[in-house]
């Protein structure tokens, strides 16, 4: 059985169409996987059998798109029953979601909306994150999705609104360093006033990702490699706050799982620099 000490270094995020060429492999493909958990819930079949194998070789965690923690409605315990049956029945290590909503069990919406950044809001989440971990009886991890728009009823900038939910509701986050470029280049916001605002303390993984440049926006689009901007955010962030476990994300305009390892090891090299630098300082 893995550990919660097995997720270090740099993962990736698999993806079905690269698992037969994962469990192909005669050596070890990545320190560690994130699997998208909605992709998984389906009982039977193939997808569970080969999620079980991958689970057997390689240390995992979980990371969902369906539960719209910052919804009105009831939270899905179906949903996330299924979501902890999983996770003991393949040693999954920890659970991510979106600090976001996405509609309601009867009505979803294709999107990771944002909320409004006020104190309601922020009240309104530590209420439902609790309830969810009490469930899971484990801290859960939450992500920072991208924003093309600002509220007008903002009071909050989002990294303080997110560090506020983060310490009231006493949960880890998933900071996507992609998205907080892609939010910031939108909003012209500064990036690093927000990365400095965000407790690193409580930034249990980190998210690389590529955007689509519309133009006018960009797009989070998780179909292109990382931007050599968001590679220089992300290695003055560790710089900053030391190694944390990283992973690529990449979902649409899937490229080969060879082309993904390039970008994985591009991570793995800014946290083993480093680890080293920390190593010789001590």
């Amino acid at each position: 059985m893995y550990r919660i000490e097995d997720i270090q270094g740099a993962g990736v995020g698999l993806r079905i169409p690269h698992v037969q060429q994962v469990l192909a492999s005669d050596t070890m493909v990545s320190p560690w996987f994130e699997l998208l958990v909605d992709n998984w819930l389906v009982e039977g079949g193939l997808n569970r059998r080969l999620l079980s194998e991958v689970s057997e070789r390689y240390p995992t965690v979980f990371h969902g798109v369906g539960l719209s923690i910052g919804g009105c409605h009831d939270i899905d315990w179906s949903y996330l029953a299924q979501i902890k049956a999983l996770m003991k029945e393949t040693g999954g290590l920890w659970y991510s979601e979106h600090l976001s909503f996405s509609g309601t069990q009867d009505f979803k919406v294709a999107e990771l909306l944002p909320l409004p950044y006020t104190q309601e809001a922020v009240d309104h989440l530590v209420s439902r994150i609790h309830q969810v971990q009490d469930f899971f009886g484990e801290r859960i991890l939450l992500e920072n999705v991208s924003t093309y728009l600002s509220c007008q009823y903002n009071e909050l900038e989002e990294a303080e609104f997110i560090k506020q939910v983060a310490e009231q509701a006493d949960c880890y986050l998933l900071l996507d360093i992609n998205n907080v470029f892609v939010t910031c280049s939108n909003l012209n916001q500064d990036i690093q006033q927000f990365l400095d605002t965000i407790p690193a303390q409580r930034v249990k993984q980190i998210h690389l990702a590529g955007f689509d440049d519309k133009g006018e926006y960009l797009l989070d689009g998780h179909n292109n490699p990382v931007d050599p901007r968001v590679w220089q955010a992300f290695e003055a962030y560790i710089r900053k706050n030391g190694a944390i476990a990283s992973m690529i994300e990449w979902d649409n305009e899937l490229p080969s799982l060879d082309r993904l390892l390039q970008e994985r090891q591009q991570a793995e090299v800014i946290l083993m620099t480093q680890e080293r630098s920390q190593f010789q300082c001590a």
